[in-house]
């Protein structure tokens, strides 16, 4: 049995073949999928699992430089917002932050290698996260 934190198979296949600069989003129940990108769906019932312990666990396997925003978390959801500096600083990384509108969001995760839906129901509750190295 795997020893670490995250134990789907399915997420944790897709991030042990991504490379560098390549992008996995993790998302609120709402944010809509585009076609042709990899869906994971994690959502059991609202609120299960958050957002914030789904990226968190995500956190735990990968290695980030930058991370995709929509510039509306700041002031529509900064609880989240700032829970998820909170968890950037807690596994030790710094990556740069680029914030974009939400739409523009949407047309970035169609880059994503793979979306990952959690039941969070709180809005803006989305980042993209950019692969970086370990070494």
């Amino acid at each position: 049995m795997k020893k670490g934190k995250l134990l789907n198979s399915e997420l944790s296949y897709e991030i042990s073949k991504i490379g560098h600069t390549s992008h996995i989003t993790v998302c609120d129940a709402g944010l809509p999928f585009p076609k042709g990108v990899k869906r994971i769906d994690l959502a059991i019932e609202a609120g299960y699992p958050s957002f914030i312990k789904t990226l968190d666990t995500i956190l735990s396997e990968m290695m980030v430089e930058e991370v995709v925003l929509a510039e509306e978390i700041k002031t529509v959801n900064p609880v989240i917002f700032e829970k998820i500096e909170i968890l950037f600083k807690n596994h030790n990384m710094t990556p740069k932050f680029v914030f974009v509108t939400h739409t523009e969001f949407k047309e970035i995760t169609k880059l994503s290698e793979a979306i990952v839906r959690t039941g969070e129901c709180t809005p803006y509750s989305n980042i993209i996260l950019k692969s970086g190295v370990v070494f």
